[in-house]
């Protein structure tokens, strides 16, 4: 296999998300749109749909969506209206939209008054439940969940049966074993996998159905595990946060031989952490996998009063014998910049060389960012030499 023009097949998906879904509608296929976070994108694939991950953009500027929404919305909430508003995702036979934050919540009434005044798609409202792992929160997330599936099944004209749904659940743990196992490889080998190449692999899921990408991801992997061992002398960070899929950005990282060893970021390792159980009820297992989410800044946890999320980014750190982390902080995201001074004081406890970068979808320079990578990197190397 020839490991850079596998890279660049994946760079082109995750780059042109609109060509992937016109490729998918030329395909006689209907596409439904889903947006963050833990939707349950196994019942669109058993509707027989493609779920498309909605994500904002790099590349688009809001102008419509100014009309719907607050100046202190995050720029990912925002930029998947606009996209919605514009045109770029009309070829959507739908959109699921999910309600885990502040800005969520009105988001997805706005999205659905914007919808319905333009005559565009049907909008479909999940709401989960912060107390998800009694059984009274699985109870209330299989209701949710019931109420998604008779949507779908009117959009696509199929039954949800549960043969199907079972088959859908093996399909997705099939997905997201290859995209951990890609997440340790690309740990192992970051000689081979730059950031940029990291960040398009996991970003493409979100775009192409996912037995082919599935199937595209197992053979790169087995090309990375054949590779001699790594001589990489660079440093290794793990990176934390929301999203990080900005190629200008992680080109930095890449300049200044800057590894991620590992993430626990939302758009990345967090969405494929958990598997759905294969046997049993499909239903329930797609409900207690959402129940076992854990650390996470969006999920109350019952467990501690403690930030638990401060303690797996360390072990994260340590199991991948990585020097530093990167948080990667949302713009106007009022969750994480809260959460934040936990986040520190564990750091700080730990001894973990970090540094917290502000981001935004809109973000064209990147000279602050390119300095504080630059003198971060001489940080963690000199703290190896030490």
């Amino acid at each position: 296999m020839d490991l850079n023009q596998t890279f660049e097949e994946f760079v082109e998906v995750a780059g042109h998300p609109a060509a992937q879904l016109k490729k998918v509608k030329d395909q006689g296929k209907k596409a439904i749109g889903v947006m963050p976070y833990y939707a349950p994108e196994e019942l669109v694939y058993a509707a027989g749909m493609v779920p498309f991950g909605l994500w904002g953009s790099n590349t688009k500027k809001i102008k419509q969506a100014k009309e719907y929404c607050a100046s202190f919305y995050c720029s990912l909430a925002q930029l998947d209206l606009e996209m919605l508003l514009d045109g770029t995702l009309d070829d959507l036979d739908g959109v699921i939209m999910t309600v885990l934050c502040d800005t969520l919540r009105p988001m997805s009434q706005n999205i659905r008054v914007a919808m319905e005044k333009l005559g565009k798609m049907p909008t479909i409202f999940l709401a989960h439940p912060q107390n998800r792992r009694p059984e009274y929160g699985i109870q209330y997330t299989i209701s949710q969940y019931n109420n998604v599936k008779k949507q779908l099944e009117e959009i696509s004209g199929e039954e949800i049966t549960e043969e199907k749904l079972a088959e859908a659940i093996k399909v997705f743990n099939r997905s997201r074993a290859a995209r951990r196992q890609f997440v340790k490889l690309a740990g192992q080998h970051p000689e081979a996998v730059s950031a940029v190449h990291r960040s398009a692999v996991l970003k493409s899921a979100f775009f192409m159905p996912k037995d082919e990408y599935t199937e595209k991801l197992e053979a790169l992997n087995a090309a990375l595990e054949a590779l001699p061992e790594s001589d990489w002398d660079g440093v290794r960070i793990v990176t934390s946060g929301i999203i990080a899929d900005n190629p200008a950005l992680l080109q930095i990282l890449d300049e200044n031989k800057i590894a991620i060893a590992a993430d626990d970021v939302a758009h990345e390792s967090r969405m494929f952490r958990v598997d759905a159980s294969e046997e049993g009820d499909p239903m329930r297992a797609l409900a207690q996998q959402f129940a076992d989410q854990d650390y996470d800044v969006l999920l109350y946890d019952e467990q501690s009063s403690e930030n638990r999320r401060a303690e797996y980014v360390v072990s994260l750190l340590k199991d991948n014998d990585a020097q530093g982390v990167v948080v990667f902080m949302q713009n106007f995201c009022d969750p994480e910049e809260m959460e934040y001074p936990a986040l520190r004081k564990a750091f700080d406890e730990n001894h973990v060389h970090h540094i917290r970068l502000g981001i935004d979808h809109q973000m064209v320079d990147f000279g602050q960012a390119r300095t504080a990578l630059q003198a971060f990197a001489d940080v963690l190397q000199e703290a190896m030499m030490a």
